[in-house]
């Protein structure tokens, strides 16, 4: 293994784990907001002032909002999970199995839904706050699930290659 990847690998646990306790942290006070909303006298004309008057479906728009981004953290955090685990793979020098392969399938359909999310925030917003406006669309995330799908599929394949290998000896 050359001495970057190494290093890169060495990196890449605790920072996934950080990012984890960060989507955690993010996906509670997401969640304790979306909670308060309900509650908070005047919400959200109190803390937007005459933006929220002129815009009569703000408060349900932005609640939609935060319960898709209650859901884009639990889908981030099921995607930082089965990373962590293939990293943990990949240092015990064991990647291709094809449990890689399922984890990496289910990353694919994860950021997937993640990108099917922003496209549905992005449409709230040009509907309820910013109308005719919607979001640019953007190729490089679909290109990232076609890759994540590929990546899988090489995983699955490196698996029963070397399935077939150790069979033969």
């Amino acid at each position: 293994m050359y001495s970057t990847s190494a290093r890169a690998l060495a990196v890449a646990r605790p920072v996934i784990q950080f990012l984890t306790v960060l989507n955690i942290v993010y996906g509670a006070c997401i969640s304790l907001l979306l909670v308060f909303s309900f509650f908070i006298k005047g919400w959200p004309q109190t803390p937007l002032g005459d933006f929220a008057s002129t815009h009569p479906q703000l408060p349900n728009g932005l609640r939609v909002v935060v319960l898709l981004g209650v859901v884009g953290a639990v889908i981030g955090h099921t995607i930082l999970r089965r990373l962590l685990a293939i990293v943990d793979t990949v240092r015990s020098g064991d990647p291709f199995i094809l449990e890689n392969a399922r984890r990496l399938t289910a990353i694919a359909w994860s950021v997937l839904a993640l990108e099917v999310l922003r496209l549905i925030v992005a449409s709230i917003i040009s509907t309820v706050w910013e109308a005719g406006r919607i979001d640019g669309f953007s190729i490089a995330p679909w290109f990232a699930v076609l890759m994540l799908f590929v990546l899988a599929g090489v995983f699955s394949q490196g698996a029963r290659m070397r399935a077939d290998l150790e069979g033969t000896v």
